[in-house]
């Protein structure tokens, strides 16, 4: 009985670990979500207002984590000035080999959702939520990494 009891719980323990790391199943919502951070980021280097504008929600806000002086600040940037910021100057000047980025969908529950944004200069994490049937990105959170 003993033995039978100890294969019970190691078989218990296998299930409940195989469910553990058990990858998250793809929603039908993921390429849209991908998809709006693409632009996101893809309007930021080229410089395309309108595209960064459309990625957008109206309630985006934007902080950003950088060490300065020795302390790490924080900044906060809206989705107007984030719009007008690439209408004015456009992205920093960044060589074509350092425009990269790697997308990855957190999750998707329902209308709202998680995404992570890796560049060679920073990493983002964005909320993400359904609004009037688009996906939009509603806050990032970011650190510099220069």
């Amino acid at each position: 009985m003993k033995r039978f009891a100890l294969v019970f719980g190691l078989f218990i323990l296998l299930l409940l670990n195989l469910s553990a790391t058990t990858p998250p199943q793809k929603t039908p919502d993921e390429p849209a979500v991908r998809a709006v951070v693409t632009d996101y980021i893809e309007a930021y280097y080229t410089g395309d207002a309108a595209r960064m504008e459309r990625s957008l929600h109206p309630h985006y806000l934007k902080h950003t984590v950088f060490d300065s002086e020795g302390k790490v600040r924080m900044s906060e940037t809206t989705g107007l000035q984030m719009v007008q910021d690439i209408r004015s100057g456009g992205p920093v000047d960044l060589p074509a080999a350092e425009r990269i980025e790697q997308i990855t969908v957190l999750d998707v529950a329902g209308d709202i959702a998680s995404a992570k944004l890796v560049t060679a200069h920073w990493t983002d994490y964005l909320t993400l939520s359904k609004w009037n049937g688009e996906w939009k990105i509603v806050s990032v959170l970011l650190r510099e990494r220069f």
